[in-house]
């Protein structure tokens, strides 16, 4: 296959969203969304090595071209943003041991590059999302639709 497989990542440690596609100049292709999820009751080691162990069979599976992951966003509670950034150093060290180099976008970069505004809500978001990957229906859950958002991020840049 021809072109450029990008994995988005839409980092969390009870859910990590994720999208991959297919670019190919400028033509983008669903591949393969979702997300990898951990049960709450578990010790917290064992959700990170959950979520490892998932996106290891991403990359096993799709063999990525490229990753893409938010930045983390520091909102209301300190600890739920510290369980996420572990979530994400454990995607961001499955990425480098895979040999997938990764790009990184803060929430308003990818929603400028979908809709052109940088404050762009939710709704806009998926249906840009929808349109641009020609989708009957917007993708669920969130956090997975939030991926493939970064990933078509990613296929807006020169790398």
């Amino acid at each position: 296959m021809e072109g450029h497989l990008i994995l988005g990542l839409d980092p969390g440690y009870g859910r990590m969203g994720f999208g991959v596609i297919h670019v190919q100049g400028t033509m983008i292709q669903l591949i393969d969304y979702g997300v990898a999820t951990t049960t709450s009751g578990d010790r917290f080691e064992n959700r990170l090595l959950s979520l490892a162990n998932d996106l290891q069979d991403l990359f096993v599976h799709h063999q990525p071209h490229v990753v893409a992951i938010e930045k983390l966003f520091f909102g209301k509670s300190s600890t739920t943003a510290m369980n996420v950034a572990h979530a994400r150093g454990v995607a961001l060290l499955m990425a480098a041991q895979a040999g997938v180099p990764v790009f990184e976008f803060t929430p308003a970069q990818v929603k400028k590059a979908l809709t052109g505004d940088g404050k762009a809500g939710k709704a806009a978001m998926q249906q840009m999302i929808k349109k641009l990957l020609d989708l009957s229906n917007i993708p669920k859950p969130d956090d997975a639709a939030d991926a493939l958002a970064i990933a078509i991020t990613a296929s807006t840049k020169k790398w």
